[in-house]
């Protein structure tokens, strides 16, 4: 083993050769052998190895090896020199291979060396982007669940830091093909981050790449399978896959197959929905993926049968009043639930579909379901009157800090859902119905230039059409609706909502959305 001056002796007389160092192979020998001494010829070793690694190819395996066994290296100093000099090594046909052994170093545990791994790679990437995809894309198949894990999480933060002259075309077609092998087999987790990478190429930034993600995300929800809904897999799988289909639909990139299936498997199946997550209410987020959906829906097949679905679906939401008792008073010791969460969702979509085959309330439907839909309708929305006036009363006044209290902001979005939901009904309440008007769905960010309409929406929540008296004695407006006590009407506090739960006019709570998800590899 070479000793720290035999070292410096042979790097001096490779030093001094300059450009005819080759022809001192001996020299750059003991350089290598260096690796199998103690710390002090390590580190040499580390510096010198890399430094000639070019002028000696018939040596090259010798020397990466040399390399690698320095990155190896208990002495954790010793390992972060061999890192910080492995891009010298990335030249040729050589560079897959130094990536590939820099992507199993991402599975450091400690800080600064995880830190050198990820400069190193950037550094290799910017050399040749190709070569550098092979390495990590091979680990990612092939290699330890650590290393994919980080392998993964380093393509969906750096690649974004990468200046375009990197990003090629033909790099990002690279990325799209070797992301399709990946996601052959991945987890949850891993299928949202790689939606991430794909839907930030530029090359996909267009009608037909934002097209080709959004098949690509129809492959892995596999909506030719019939639908399980008792199975947590099956349903987790679906909402995944359609959370990371949402963003990528517009007026241009139609949501027609994925609302399809929602209206003929998911809505029939509501009530039996089962979800790994806890504390999620799975039929409230699933109704939300369908109204987020719905106003990008194109032209559907079967639109009357599952405009019909959503009808007879909406309905379960919309109760009856009451009967009433001789005496006028509700017979029942109960009110009916107002579940304005769901209606605001189910409505929606309806109002949306509708748009596609307005007749539909007037010539699609018998008269009998038109006329019961009707009574509930304006049962239902005789009761928002109620909320909406309740919430403005209790909003009166309030701005700036006043409303960021947790109490206010429940009321704001439970303003804003009761507002919408009479928005729409008003439209139904047309002859014909009408579907013209346009709301932001409560939990989505109001657009400024829909700012002037959220205003004036706002404004028309007392228009609805009067009740036709029947024969007979007038009643007052507590026979025709009584609010259930103890709930807005005296304690708006009482209601949780948050960004994906919900509001209920009988209960005050919807689930909510925790974050988790299931970790095994199901897709």
């Amino acid at each position: 083993m070479p000793t720290v001056e035999e070292l410096y002796r042979n790097y001096g007389i490779l030093a001094d050769a300059k450009e005819t160092a080759a022809e001192h192979k001996d020299a750059y020998q003991v350089i290598l052998d260096g690796v199998k001494g103690g710390a002090k010829e390590k580190r040499l070793a580390a510096q010198f190895i890399p430094k000639f690694f070019k002028h000696f190819p018939e040596l090259a395996d010798s020397a990466i090896n040399a390399q690698l066994d320095l990155c190896e290296d208990e002495d954790v100093s010793i390992r972060r020199q061999a890192i910080k000099e492995l891009p010298q090594f990335a030249t040729g046909d050589n560079l897959p291979r130094v990536a590939d052994i820099l992507t199993q170093l991402l599975q450091s545990d400690d800080s600064a060396e995880f830190n050198l791994v990820n400069n190193a790679l950037l550094s290799i990437f910017k050399m040749d982007a190709k070569g550098t995809l092979g390495g990590l894309f091979s680990q990612i198949l092939q290699g330890e669940d650590i290393v994919r894990e980080r392998a993964i999480k380093f393509l969906s933060t750096k690649l974004k830091t990468l200046a375009e002259e990197v990003l090629t075309k033909e790099v990002e077609e690279l990325i799209l093909t070797e992301s399709k092998k990946v996601l052959e087999d991945v987890t949850g987790e891993e299928f949202v981050l790689f939606m991430k990478i794909l839907s930030g190429l530029k090359s996909l930034q267009t009608v037909s790449g934002r097209q080709q993600l959004v098949e690509l995300v129809a492959e892995q929800a596999d909506l030719e399978q019939t639908f399980n809904p008792s199975d947590p897999d099956c349903v987790d799988r679906l909402l995944q896959c359609t959370r990371q289909a949402v963003p990528l639909f517009s007026k241009n990139v139609h949501s027609t197959r994925f609302v399809t299936y929602f209206c003929e498997h998911v809505l029939p199946n509501l009530s039996s929905l089962t979800t790994p997550v806890e504390g999620l209410d799975i039929q409230l987020e699933v109704l939300k993926l369908l109204a987020e959906m719905s106003s990008f829906c194109g032209d559907m097949e079967k639109l009357e049968s599952n405009l019909k679905k959503l009808f007879d679906k909406l309905l379960e939401y919309m109760p009856l009043p009451p009967e009433e008792a001789e005496n006028g008073e509700n017979a029942g010791s109960e009110e009916p639930k107002l579940q304005f969460s769901y209606v605001e969702c189910l409505l929606y979509s309806f109002h949306q579909l509708g748009r596609k085959l307005p007749d539909f309330l007037t010539a699609k439907l018998n008269t009998e379901k038109v006329k019961d839909f009707k009574i509930r309708l304006q049962y239902f929305a005789r009761g928002l009157q109620v909320y909406i006036r309740q919430l403005r009363l209790a909003l009166q006044g309030k701005t700036g800090e006043a409303l960021k209290t947790e109490e206010n902001k429940i009321k704001v979005v439970a303003l804003k859902i009761t507002n919408n939901i009479n928005v729409l009904i008003k439209d139904l309440f047309h002859i014909p119905p009408s579907y013209k008007s346009t709301v932001t769905l409560s939990w989505k960010p109001v657009q400024k230039a829909e700012a002037g309409q959220k205003r004036a929406s706002e404004d028309t929540t007392s228009d609805l059409p009067a009740k036709k008296a029947p024969a007979g004695p007038k009643r007052d407006a507590r026979q025709i609706y009584n609010p259930p006590s103890g709930k807005y009407s005296s304690n708006l506090g009482n209601f949780s909502y948050e960004q994906r739960g919900g509001f209920r006019g009988e209960e005050g709570e919807d689930g909510v959305e925790r974050g988790n998800r299931s970790r095994g590899r199901i897709y």
